[in-house]
């Protein structure tokens, strides 16, 4: 009975570690993983938000497009013109989950959205 006890704690304790970003919230995950390339850049978050809303117009077709693009970045799926992707180069595959990946793709759109901010 105490060696069954033994692995069960450790079976927690490793699932625990494994979830361990999933328990991050989306503001977490942005910053870390988002914020933390993009703040360097002169093109501003504001401004990449605001082209894939111009190319792609809804909420569900900006996150779809985000996602979509995050993970398997390239030319054709990228909201950035020519030269900027000449400039910025293109970024590799997210390593986020897919979990992950959606929050901080919710945090963004939380954080630029226009609509509802107009008066």
């Amino acid at each position: 009975m105490e060696k069954i006890k033994e692995i069960v704690i450790v079976l927690l304790l490793l699932f625990s570690a494994a979830q361990g970003g999933e328990q991050m919230s989306g503001e977490e995950i942005y910053q870390q993983n988002c914020m933390k390339c993009h703040k360097q850049m002169s093109l501003t978050m504001q401004k990449i938000f605001m082209r894939y809303l111009l190319k792609y117009s809804s909420e569900v077709s900006v996150k779809s497009a985000l996602f979509d693009f995050l993970r398997e970045p390239n030319y054709f799926t990228s909201a950035l013109r020519k030269d900027q992707i000449m400039r910025y180069g293109l970024k590799g595959k997210s390593t986020l989950t897919d979990r992950q990946l959606r929050k901080a793709i919710d945090t963004y759109w939380e954080r630029y959205k226009i609509f509802g901010k107009l008066k």
